[in-house]
């Protein structure tokens, strides 16, 4: 049996056998074939985009592709040696940005491997790029894992980028058509790529929030000690009166915060769940303290008075005393 029927018949006899629950690829093949009625044999160009819709799809993500410019040749670095190339793709799976030795562009744009192609699941059914921005996790297509024959050749590591709002906004992938390129090392390479899109993630971050304060924060840890693993950085950042104006993905589930929390923001102690003594510390306080109190009871100005130990009247004088917004 040739290679592309061999191929072809795997995927059916995997599909028939309803293993999808059990294997992510398989749940993938089954998505390529049902939902996006694709064939495994497929052949013919992939689909491009002209340089105009290039253009808008750089210009939707915005400052992203300016932040990760140092990650992006720090991952070519590490990988380029290895007939491999970097890609930075939007969240629609079209590569905008890529890193790769000159020898081997002429190969990599035979494989589609470049900037302005089409690489999302509906379009070239499971591969790196596609299969991570349908998930949102990171994970490594290899060889004939791919739908597609054409793109058995490769290996594809990929991982999702998060933006400020904690939203998928784009994916890393290192891709390689090398046919002596084992599992073991790119499970490696998927490290590198997992590293590099935390980097970029938190760049992206600390761009959007340049006014802000911008800290790691600590996550709780199991009985045992050992720190709880999150995916990617939890970043929170704070304005001047110590109010939690932005966190990443990571911190937004590490602390449950929803959009919501971002409207009234929160003081950071209360992320780890500490109760200022407000009414001890009055004699030293100043625009984060009233902030605080203020932010903890929901802007109420009599209440916030009690926690604090004064007089509405006393607050009152205070809040205007330092141009406080109310």
């Amino acid at each position: 049996m040739s290679g592309p029927l061999k191929h072809t018949k795997e995927i059916e006899q995997a599909l028939i056998g309803d293993s999808s629950a059990e294997s992510s690829v398989v749940a993938s093949w089954a998505r390529s074939k049902n939902l996006h009625k694709l064939e495994p044999g497929r052949s013919g160009s992939m689909q491009r985009l002209s340089a105009r819709e290039f253009l808008e799809t750089c210009d939707r993500l915005g400052s992203l592709i300016d932040t990760a410019q140092l990650s992006l040749d720090r991952l070519f670095q590490a990988v380029g040696s290895d007939g491999c190339c970097v890609l930075l793709a939007d969240k629609q799976g079209i590569p905008v940005d890529r890193r790769g030795a000159i020898s081997d562009d002429k190969v990599f744009n035979e494989w589609g491997l470049w900037t302005g192609n089409v690489w999302s699941e509906g379009e070239e059914g499971t591969n790196g790029i596609g299969t991570s921005i349908i998930e949102e996790r990171a994970l490594t297509i290899h060889k004939g894992q791919h739908f597609h024959q054409k793109n058995t050749g490769l290996t594809c590591s990929a991982a999702p980028i998060f933006d400020h709002e904690g939203n998928l906004i784009a994916t890393l992938d290192v891709s390689s058509c090398r046919r002596d390129l084992t599992i073991g090392f790119s499970r490696l390479i998927s490290l590198a790529v997992i590293d590099a899109a935390r980097q970029i993630e938190a760049a992206h971050f600390e761009y959007k929030f340049g006014d802000a304060r911008v800290i790691m924060a600590s996550e709780p840890h199991n009985t045992d000690g050992s720190q709880l693993n999150s995916q990617g950085a939890s970043l929170v950042a704070v304005d001047r009166d110590d109010l939690v104006i932005g966190a990443t993905r990571a911190a937004r589930r590490l602390f449950d915060l929803q959009d919501k929390d971002f409207q009234n923001p929160l003081p950071l102690s209360s992320l780890y769940g500490q109760e200022v003594n407000d009414a001890k510390r009055y004699s030293q306080m100043g625009r984060r303290i009233i902030s605080q109190a203020l932010a903890k009871q929901g802007g109420n100005i009599s209440a916030a008075a009690k926690a604090l130990g004064v007089s509405r009247a006393t607050l009152h004088r205070k809040i205007k005393l330092l141009n406080l917004d109310t």
